[in-house]
């Protein structure tokens, strides 16, 4: 049976718009779309229709929409944000392959998100932060999905439920969820975590907020081998101390090649400056022996001239005697 809700101040303006050719959208309706069923209270139940698209026509003032379990491979933006009313939405059990944030742009109420069981591969930067008020989100079951962008969730103040069991992640950037106020539960089991260095910070957080991770002792270690099947909690002890105490052989070859470049250039220095030391004295000598040089021969000039100025004063004395 559909029921169609009564029209809405939304709708009326939304319509008036349209008239007035200032909006393009889909085509508006109040009804409910085919193959669904709508209630008075504003459900969409679309769920097992063996959808291949975005349902059409749905009511504008839609609160619940269920397209759980069909063979959607796309949310279009343009349809889905029309539902500013949209409270609760289940796309589980899909087909989808990618979201974004224009994908969301306009779902300000909603609270409730499910995107398990797709063929998501990544999850772009800032995806979810139009979603101000979304509380609960469900991204489990995805295989492909081997990447979150560490702000993904920078702005979804109030998300209080995130699940991100097994999927594909071998690592997460954890800088934006550890800053989230209403944070209380989070799901990472069934990834093939990577315990290296790089995961130190998201393995001590399980450490550390145990209490937030339900199924905290199924989510383990993939790899290295020798923490293979380790819990992440267990695992960041250890990394804590083996990233930040202990070098490795290549540190201490980095240390030998730097010790030996240093000893060169000391070495180079020390010989570089010996030599201008060299030919400085050298040049302070040969200055100095020019200097005594041309005083001696200053001296002889004078003299010279002395000699000459006496035998001219001789001869002027015997010329007045004469």
């Amino acid at each position: 049976m559909r029921l169609a809700p009564q029209p809405s101040a939304l709708l009326i303006v939304a319509v008036l718009l349209l008239s007035s050719g200032v909006i393009a959208s889909p085509r508006l309706s109040s009804g409910c779309p085919d193959r669904c069923v709508c209630d008075e209270q504003l459900v969409v139940q679309c769920a097992g229709q063996h959808l291949s698209s975005f349902p059409e026509d749905l009511p504008l003032a839609t609160r619940q929409l269920i397209i759980s379990n069909n063979f959607i491979a796309e949310l279009p933006p343009l349809a889905l944000n029309y539902l500013s009313d949209l409270v609760y939405l289940d796309c589980s059990n899909n087909s989808l392959t990618e979201i974004s944030q224009s994908t969301f742009g306009n779902l300000r109420k909603l609270a409730y998100l499910d995107l398990s069981f797709n063929i998501l591969t990544r999850i772009e930067d800032r995806t979810f932060g139009p979603l101000d008020s979304l509380v609960m989100l469900r991204m489990t079951d995805n295989p492909f999905l081997s990447e979150i962008h560490q702000d993904a969730f920078a702005e979804n103040v109030a998300l209080q439920v995130l699940d991100v069991s097994r999927n594909n992640l071998t690592m997460l950037n954890i800088s934006s969820l550890i800053s989230l106020p209403a944070l209380r539960s989070v799901g990472l089991s069934g990834n093939p975590w990577s315990c290296e260095c790089g995961s130190e910070e998201l393995c001590l957080w399980v450490h550390l907020e145990d209490f937030k991770f339900q199924d905290e002792g199924q989510t383990v270690c993939s790899s290295p081998d020798d923490l293979q099947g380790r819990r992440l909690a267990e695992a960041g002890i250890e990394l804590r101390t083996l990233c930040h105490h202990t070098l490795g052989s290549w540190d201490y070859l980095f240390f030998v090649i730097i010790g030996f470049v240093i000893f060169a250039s000391g070495t180079v220095l020390a010989w570089v400056m010996g030599v201008i030391m060299v030919l400085y004295e050298r040049y302070i000598k040969k200055k100095d022996e020019q200097l005594e040089l041309d005083g001696e021969e200053e001296g002889a000039a004078e003299s010279g001239r002395t000699a000459r100025t006496g035998n001219e004063h001789e001869n002027a004395l015997l010329k007045h005697t004469v």
